[in-house]
C-alpha cells in the first residue's frame, strides 16, 4: 500500500502527463535533431520543432528527468525555419532538417561536434585555431549516388515504392526524394510499371512472401555510370529480359544538361532470409556487369551492389584532400588505414606514400579495394581482410612489437574503435593519427583514449556530408608528443 500511495503522489507532483497538451518554447536542438523546450524545468523532445519555435504538442512518453512529444502546432515560427523542399519531408525517416535553414543546419552540426568533444572527451574548444570550419555543400540536395527504396503495397493494395518512416518498416511513398539523384524517378517507375503489368509480387516482410524486397540505384557522378539492382527473395526474375530491355530504354535525368547517364549494370541480389537486413551474399547479372566505375579527383572506384562507398562523392573529394593535407605525405611514409572499406582513403594516400596497408572486415570489399589498386596501377598498397581489431594486434605481437606506421589513419563505423585496437596502436608509435569519424561522440571518447597515452589533438575540421540529415562527419589530426 505504501509503494502505491508513493507512486500516486509522484504522479500528483509530475509537471506533464501522457496526453497532456502543452505550449513550448524550443530553447535548444538535440543531438537527433528534435527541439528541446521546457516545462517548469522538465525537458521535453519535439520531433521536428526547432529552435526558436513556439509550438503545441502533446506529451507521448514521460520519464523521470524527461519526456517526448508530438508536435501539433507552430504558434510561433524560428527565424530558421523553411518551408521543406519535399511534400513527406515530416513522415519520412531519410531527411530530419528540412525544416531548417542550411545555414543553421551546418551551425548545428559544428556545435554537435565540439560539444561532444567538450563533455565527453573534456577537450578545451576555446582555441580558435584547433577547429577549423565545416566543410559545407554547394548543393544541400539530389547528392546521394546511393538509394535504396524498400517496395510493397499501401492499405488500397496498390504497389509503391518510398523510404521507410523513422524508426518504423512502414513505407511512405515517395520517387521524387529531395536528396537522391533525379534518375531515380525513371528507374522506380519504370521497375513498378513491370512488376505491375507482370504481376510480380512486392514482399511482405511479416508474411516472408512475394518477390521484390527493395529497388537498389548506384550512380557514378563523374562517369556517369548507373546501376540498378532489384533485391529478391528468390532465386530468378521472371521476364528478366522484358526487364533488361525496359530498363535500358529509360531517359535517364541528369543533376544538369551536361551529365549524361547510361545505364551500365543490371543485376539482381539474392536475400531470402528473415532479416532485415537488406542485402544478401549473392549477385546475379542479368546486362552489363555486376559493378559500375566512379571517380573521385584522379583514382578510379569499382563499385558493387555490396561495395561500401561514400554517397556524397563531392563532399568525399574534400574530405579526402583534407585528409591527405593532415598526413602531409612527404613520399617515404608507412601508412596504415585501417576501416579501409574498398580503399577509398588508401588510394588517396597511395598518391603520396610509400606503402599503404588497408584492413577491411568485409571480403568483398577487400577483394574489390585490391582491383582498384590494380585499375589506378598502384603497386605501393596491401590489402588484408578480417576485423581491425584482431588483424593489428595479432599482426604487431607475431613482428616482435616491430610493427610500425609513420601515419595511422582511422575511419570506424559509429561504434568507434575497439579498445584493443586503439591499444595496439599506441604502441605503433605512429608520428599522426588521422582520424575520419561519422560519429562525434565515439569520436570524442577514442581520441580521449590515445591523447591519454602520449598523443595531442592538433586540429580538426567537421564535413557536411548529409544535407538535411542529422549526421556529420568529422577528420582529426594527432601528433604524438616528443
Amino acid at each position: 500500500m505504501l509503494y502505491k500511495k508513493r507512486k500516486q503522489d509522484a504522479l500528483e507532483q509530475a509537471v506533464c502527463k501522457k496526453n497532456d497538451i502543452v505550449t513550448l518554447e524550443i530553447i535548444d536542438m538535440g543531438t537527433e535533431g528534435e527541439g528541446i523546450g521546457r516545462l517548469e524545468g522538465y525537458t521535453l523532445f519535439v520531433k521536428d520543432a526547432l529552435i526558436g519555435d513556439v509550438v503545441s504538442a502533446c506529451v507521448m512518453k514521460t520519464k523521470k528527468r524527461y519526456g517526448y512529444a508530438r508536435l501539433l502546432k507552430i504558434i510561433t515560427s524560428s527565424p530558421y525555419r523553411v518551408e521543406p523542399f519535399c511534400a513527406v519531408a515530416r513522415q519520412c525517416g531519410g531527411c530530419q532538417l528540412q525544416h531548417c535553414s542550411y545555414e543553421k543546419q551546418l551551425e548545428w552540426k559544428e556545435e554537435k561536434v565540439r560539444s561532444c568533444l567538450e563533455r565527453i572527451g573534456g577537450f578545451s574548444m576555446q582555441e580558435t585555431d584547433l577547429f577549423e570550419p565545416i566543410l559545407s555543400m554547394e548543393d544541400p540536395y539530389y547528392y546521394r549516388n546511393k538509394a535504396q527504396f524498400p517496395v510493397g503495397v499501401n492499405k488500397e493494395m496498390r504497389l509503391i515504392a518510398g523510404f521507410y518512416a523513422g524508426r518504423t518498416h512502414s513505407i511512405v511513398e515517395n520517387i521524387d526524394c529531395a536528396i537522391q539523384h533525379p534518375c531515380n524517378h525513371e528507374i522506380i517507375e519504370t521497375v513498378l510499371a513491370f512488376m505491375r503489368e507482370y504481376k510480380i509480387t512486392a514482399y511482405n516482410e511479416k508474411e516472408h512472401t512475394g518477390l521484390v524486397r527493395h529497388i537498389l540505384t548506384r550512380v557514378g557522378v563523374n562517369t556517369g555510370e548507373v546501376m540498378v539492382c532489384l533485391v529478391i527473395n528468390g532465386e530468378e526474375l521472371p521476364q528478366s529480359d522484358a526487364f533488361v530491355k525496359r530498363l535500358r530504354s529509360c531517359k535517364l535525368n541528369g543533376l544538369n544538361r551536361n551529365q549524361k547517364l547510361h545505364i551500365k549494370s543490371i543485376c539482381l541480389n539474392i536475400n531470402r532470409e528473415k532479416t532485415n537486413v537488406i542485402l544478401g551474399e549473392m549477385v546475379k547479372v542479368l546486362f552489363g556487369q555486376s559493378y559500375i566505375e566512379d571517380t573521385i579527383g584522379n583514382i578510379t572506384y569499382r563499385i558493387s551492389p555490396l561495395s561500401f562507398y561514400q554517397v556524397n562523392p563531392l563532399q568525399t573529394k574534400k574530405l579526402y584532400d583534407t585528409a591527405l593535407n593532415y598526413a602531409d605525405l612527404q613520399g617515404n611514409e608507412v601508412v596504415w588505414d585501417l576501416y579501409c572499406g574498398i580503399g577509398t582513403i588508401s588510394l588517396f594516400l597511395a598518391q603520396k606514400a610509400k606503402k599503404v596497408c588497408g584492413v577491411e572486415i568485409v571480403p568483398q570489399a577487400v577483394e574489390d579495394a585490391r582491383e582498384n589498386a590494380k585499375i589506378n596501377k598502384m603497386d605501393n598498397i596491401e590489402f588484408f581482410a578480417g576485423a581491425a581489431e584482431e588483424v593489428v594486434p595479432a599482426r604487431y605481437e607475431k613482428s616482435g612489437g616491430r610493427l610500425a606506421a609513420d601515419v595511422v589513419v582511422l575511419d570506424p563505423p559509429r561504434k568507434g574503435c575497439d579498445e584493443k585496437l586503439l591499444q595496439t596502436v599506441v604502441r605503433m608509435e605512429p608520428k599522426k593519427i588521422v582520424y575520419v569519424s561519422c560519429d562525434p561522440a565515439t569520436l570524442a571518447r577514442d581520441l580521449r583514449y590515445l591523447c591519454d597515452r602520449g598523443y595531442e589533438l592538433k586540429k580538426g575540421r567537421a564535413c557536411d556530408m548529409f544535407g538535411q540529415g542529422i549526421h556529420v562527419e568529422t577528420i582529426c589530426l594527432l601528433m604524438r608528443e616528443a
